[in-house]
C-alpha cells in the first residue's frame, strides 16, 4: 500500500519549490528576450545596491553605502509612538490613504523645509515612497526617450539608473569646490540651443553633494536661478542632506531663491529620521503636480499610511531638531576620523574633498589606478567603497571613489581607510617599479596646505 502523504504535501502544487526547475539557462533567457521592452536595454544597476549583499557580511567594513546610523534613533521613542498609533489610530493607519499624502504629513514637511528658509504650499507637495521615488516621478512625468537631461559630474549614483530607465540622454557638467560650474553649463546650453535642443531639466544636489560632498556657492545658486528664469528651464533640486551640517553658514536653497516656479524640490526623511520608513516628498508647481499625482497613482496608489502616521506622531511628541543635532555631532566626529585616516594612509598623489556636512568624501587617486579594479582587491581585505565610475555616464571617474562616513564608528572608519590605503600603496609601488616614475602631486584634501586657487576638483577622466 502506497504511504499516504501529509496533507500539506498533498496540497503542494506541481510548480512549487520542490518541483521547480533549475535557474534559467542561456536558452531560457533567449526565449524571453523578444518580450522585453526596448527601455530595458538601457537599464543600469545601482552600484550601491550591487554591493549590499557583500557589505552586509559582518567582517566587511563598508564605506560604500549612504546609510544613516539608525542605531542612534531612540528605541523607547519608537516604541512609544507606535504604541500610541496602535491605541488611537490603528484602523486609519492600516488603511489606504490619499495619493498626495495626509495633510498632517505635509505639515511635517512644511516644518522641515521651514528650517531651511522655505515656505511651500500644501497643494505643491506630494508625499513619496522615499526620495528615490520622487526622482522616478519627475522622470516619468517629463522624459521621453532621447530627451536631454543635464546633471552634475559626478552625480548621485542612484539617479543614473532612473535616467537610463527612461532612456534620457544625460550630459554632465563639471563640479568644483563651489558646486556645478555654471559658466560651463551656459556654454553647453548655448551649444545645444544652436542645434535646436534644450534640456527637460537640470538635476543637481547642491548641498553636501552626493557623491562629491561639495556645496554650491550662493553666487552660483543665484546665477543658476537667473539662468533658469531667463531661459525657462526646470531645475530639480535634490536636497537630502541640507540639515546634516557640521559647520559653516547655510546658503539659501534653490527653491527659496526661485519661489517654486522653475525649481522642483525633492526632500526625504531618510537622513533626518530613518530610511526604513521610506518617506520623501516632491514640491512642484500645480500644472506639473497634476501629472505627478497621476504617475504616482499608477505606481503605488499611495505612500505607506503607517509610516506617515509614525512621522506625524514623532513630530508631535519629540523635537526632531534635537535628534538631527545629535546625529550631526556623531557624523562630524566620524568625518574627522575619515579625514585623519586619509591624511595618514592615502598616498601623497591623492586628493579628497572636505565636506562641511552630509555623508560623503570624494577621493581621487593617480590616473593609472582604476578604482573598479581596486574595489575587487579591497574586498579581499574586507573593506568596500563605491567606485567613481558609478557617478558618471561618460567613462569619467575611473580613478575616484566615494567614501561614506555615517554608517561606521570612528574606529572602523580609521581601520577601513588603512586597509584601502594599503591596497592603493601596493598599486602605486607596482606602477613606480614598472615605469621607474615617481609622480609627485599636491597632496590631499581641500583644507591642506596645498594650492587654494579654487581649481576644479580632480574629477577628471582617466
Amino acid at each position: 500500500m502506497k504511504p499516504r502523504r501529509h496533507d500539506d504535501e498533498e496540497a503542494l502544487p506541481r510548480h512549487s519549490a520542490r518541483h521547480r526547475r533549475p535557474h534559467a539557462t542561456g536558452r531560457d533567457i533567449e526565449r524571453y528576450s523578444g518580450l522585453f521592452a526596448a527601455r530595458t536595454r538601457g537599464m543600469r544597476s545601482s552600484a550601491m545596491r550591487d554591493l549590499m549583499e557583500i557589505t552586509a557580511r559582518p567582517e566587511v567594513i563598508s564605506l560604500a553605502g549612504g546609510l544613516p546610523d539608525t542605531s542612534t534613533f531612540p528605541a523607547a521613542s519608537f516604541a512609544a509612538q507606535m504604541t500610541r498609533i496602535a491605541q488611537e489610530s490603528s484602523a486609519e493607519a492600516l488603511q489606504y490613504g490619499p495619493t498626495e499624502g495626509f495633510e498632517k504629513t505635509k505639515d511635517c514637511v512644511v516644518e522641515v523645509m521651514g528650517a531651511e528658509g522655505m515656505a511651500p504650499d500644501h497643494e505643491d507637495i506630494i508625499i513619496t515612497t522615499g526620495g528615490q521615488q520622487a526622482i522616478d516621478l519627475v522622470c516619468k512625468t517629463l522624459i521621453d526617450p532621447g530627451d536631454l537631461v543635464i546633471a552634475e559630474a559626478p552625480t548621485y549614483p542612484g539617479a543614473i539608473p532612473v535616467f537610463c530607465s527612461y532612456q534620457a540622454e544625460v550630459e554632465q557638467i563639471e563640479v568644483d569646490r563651489d558646486g556645478m560650474v555654471v559658466e560651463r553649463l551656459v556654454e553647453r546650453l548655448d551649444a545645444h540651443a544652436r542645434k535646436g535642443r534644450r534640456p527637460k531639466f537640470i538635476y543637481t544636489v547642491p548641498t553636501f553633494q552626493n557623491p562629491a560632498g561639495v556645496t554650491m556657492s550662493t553666487d552660483r545658486r543665484t546665477a543658476l536661478i537667473e539662468l533658469a528664469r531667463e531661459r525657462e528651464l526646470l531645475v530639480v533640486e535634490d536636497n537630502p542632506y541640507g540639515l546634516i551640517r557640521f559647520e559653516g553658514e547655510a546658503p539659501p536653497t534653490l527653491y527659496s531663491l526661485d519661489g517654486g516656479d522653475f525649481v522642483l524640490y525633492l526632500g526625504t526623511f531618510s537622513k533626518i529620521l530613518s530610511p526604513g520608513i521610506r518617506l520623501g516628498w516632491l514640491c512642484a508647481p500645480p500644472p506639473l503636480m497634476a501629472k505627478v499625482v497621476l504617475g504616482k497613482q499608477a505606481s503605488d496608489l499611495c505612500t505607506s499610511t503607517l509610516t506617515q502616521f509614525f512621522v506625524h506622531e514623532y513630530f508631535r511628541s519629540d523635537d526632531w531638531r534635537d535628534y538631527v543635532e545629535s546625529v550631526c555631532s556623531i557624523y562630524r566626529e566620524r568625518r574627522d576620523a575619515m579625514l585623519d585616516g586619509l591624511a595618514r594612509y592615502f598616498p601623497k598623489q591623492a586628493d579628497w574633498t572636505t565636506p562641511q556636512g552630509g555623508l560623503f568624501v570624494w577621493a581621487t587617486l593617480p590616473d593609472y589606478i582604476d578604482t573598479t579594479d581596486l574595489l575587487a582587491k579591497a574586498l579581499r581585505e574586507n573593506v568596500a567603497f563605491v567606485p567613481g565610475a558609478a557617478a558618471f555616464l561618460d567613462g569619467r571617474g575611473g580613478n575616484s571613489m566615494r567614501l561614506n562616513f555615517s554608517a561606521q564608528t570612528s574606529e572602523e572608519i580609521g581601520e577601513g581607510i588603512r586597509r584601502i590605503g594599503a591596497v592603493i600603496g601596493e598599486q602605486v609601488s607596482l606602477f613606480e617599479t614598472i615605469t621607474g616614475e615617481h609622480p609627485i602631486a599636491p597632496a590631499s584634501g581641500e583644507g591642506s596646505s596645498g594650492d587654494e586657487g579654487g581649481e576644479v576638483l580632480p574629477l577628471r577622466p582617466r
